[in-house]
């Protein structure tokens, strides 16, 4: 199991996340269970599937939840302009929140293509056992 809390990808998701929860304090009061709730949750959903992944055993399970933190992150973005366009960010907040967002899309996709590759060279392994386990038995069957 990987150590979820050594990935810098998580660990940009959660300053993220710990900054959204701050800034969100000030949203109207009405927002609370509205666009307060959905941009907490959008980001903390990046976060924790980053986790949920590193716990998963295959590589293809851990790209899923990676797929998954991605699509969160990106509806993070959008609740955020949604809240600059609402009035309830400003200018520099707004831009201080979706330059954390794009360096966390950055690492994510970074982790992504890597567990990708590493994947990739994994099923190329056992396509290639496969393969010669496949062979070995014909050639077993015909002798």
């Amino acid at each position: 199991m990987r150590d979820y809390k050594k990935i810098v990808a998580w660990q940009r998701a959660d300053e993220l996340t710990i900054s959204i929860y701050a800034t969100t304090k000030d949203f109207p009061r009405e927002e609370i269970f509205g666009l307060t709730a959905q941009i907490r949750k959008a980001s903390y959903s990046v976060a924790a599937n980053i986790a949920e992944g590193a716990a998963r055993e295959s590589k293809r399970e851990y790209l899923h939840f990676l797929y998954i933190a991605r699509g969160s992150l990106a509806e993070t973005e959008y609740f955020l302009h949604l809240a600059h366009a609402l009035g309830y960010l400003s200018d520099a907040q707004y831009c201080d929140k979706t330059t954390q967002c794009n360096r966390a899309f950055g690492t994510l996709a970074g982790l992504i293509k890597s567990v990708q590759k590493e994947a990739s060279v994994v099923s190329k392994l056992i396509a290639l056992c496969s393969s010669t386990l496949v062979l070995y038995g014909i050639k077993n069957l015909i002798s």
